[in-house]
């Protein structure tokens, strides 16, 4: 089964609202490994790997907006060659 992992970096109303603990929800809800944290500049980033189904799930979750009070604008997505060999999904902080 392949797997594949990617970079997510998340623009709008995302710090502050609760998005990062309901990425970490939803990605352990899809079970998807990697972490979540917020930048300096506003925005989120989130990293993410698995099996190329679950990512495919769980960059649909983060695009309807896991979050009820969170707005996002835009997400630049980048799929990476190689994996990390995340065993959990992680806050960071």
């Amino acid at each position: 089964m392949s797997k594949e992992r990617v970079h997510l970096i998340v623009y709008g109303r995302v710090q502050g609202v609760g998005f990062r603990f309901t990425t970490q929800l939803k990605a352990n809800e899809i079970g998807v490994n990697g972490w979540v944290k917020n930048r300096e500049d506003g925005t989120v980033e989130i990293e993410a790997e698995g099996k190329v189904e679950q990512v495919d799930q769980f960059i649909d979750a983060i695009k309807a907006n896991p979050s009820p009070v969170a707005k996002i604008e835009n997400i630049e997505l980048t799929i990476c060659d190689d994996l990390k060999g995340y065993q959990s999904f992680k806050t960071l902080y």
